[in-house]
């Protein structure tokens, strides 16, 4: 019998939002833990891992070989959606990269989309790229979960495609809808560690010879969200 895989709890959390069943691609698989995972716990699922990089797809074959899954996992060479056929999957899971990248492999690969009902992203910073790809493309964002490993906090926001307008506010982009709702402590821990660091910005851009007052009119709005939803902050 082959042991069970173990995975992080930032990774659990992105893979329990797969329904059972799931026929889905996890893009950057690295070493295609999370495929393995749920195929293993789910042997109606069936997944396909994309990996850019040669090395990663060799470790994530090797995962996908110990764990004897080569009838439910397969691994891709390949940049982004570019790794799945048209109408091939009907999720797909991207993790660990940052947001504007995860947007980028959002865009480039609309055409691999055409049958995804739902996109689990879980970038590490800018996460407002991704909401807002998000509503431009008609997925209402179903879920959002704030959590902490290893002394980072990681957003993972939860896409699900719907035949409407979706509208978020600037606010709600920056922020997450489902978040700005449940405001706790690690959603405080995060904003104060933000404001801090914007603080630090403003300074240095008031202080520069020469100054972009656009970006620092946008970022002294920012500052005034955060310090507004921090005072506004209710937790248990």
């Amino acid at each position: 019998m082959t042991e069970e895989i173990k995975l992080s709890n930032r990774l659990l959390r992105v893979a329990s939002y797969l329904p059972k069943g799931a026929i889905f691609a996890d893009i950057g698989s690295d070493h295609a833990y999370l495929p393995c995972f749920v195929c293993q716990n789910d042997p109606t699922a069936h997944a396909i891992a994309g990996e850019v990089n040669v090395g990663p797809l060799s470790s994530a074959q090797e995962t996908i070989n110990k764990y004897e899954l080569k009838d439910y996992v397969e691994a891709r060479l390949g940049d982004g959606l570019s790794v799945l056929q048209q109408d091939e999957v009907n999720q797909v899971v991207i993790a660990g990269m940052g947001g504007s990248l995860i947007r980028s492999i959002l865009e480039n690969g609309q055409d691999k989309l055409l049958s995804v009902d739902l996109v689990i992203a879980q970038p590490n910073v800018d996460e407002k790229n991704v909401r807002n790809w998000f509503m431009e493309n008609n997925f209402k964002i179903q879920d959002e979960t704030i959590l902490e490993e290893n002394g980072h906090i990681y957003e993972i926001v939860v896409g699900k495609r719907v035949n409407y307008t979706i509208t978020l506010t600037e606010k709600e982009q920056l922020f997450g809808p489902k978040l700005l709702t449940q405001k706790n402590k690690l959603f405080y821990k995060k904003w104060e560690s933000e404001r801090e660091k914007l603080i630090r910005v403003i300074n240095q851009m008031q202080n520069a010879k020469f100054q972009d007052h656009h970006k620092l009119r946008k970022f002294q709005e920012q500052l005034g969200w955060i310090e507004e939803v921090l005072e506004d902050v209710n937790y248990d």
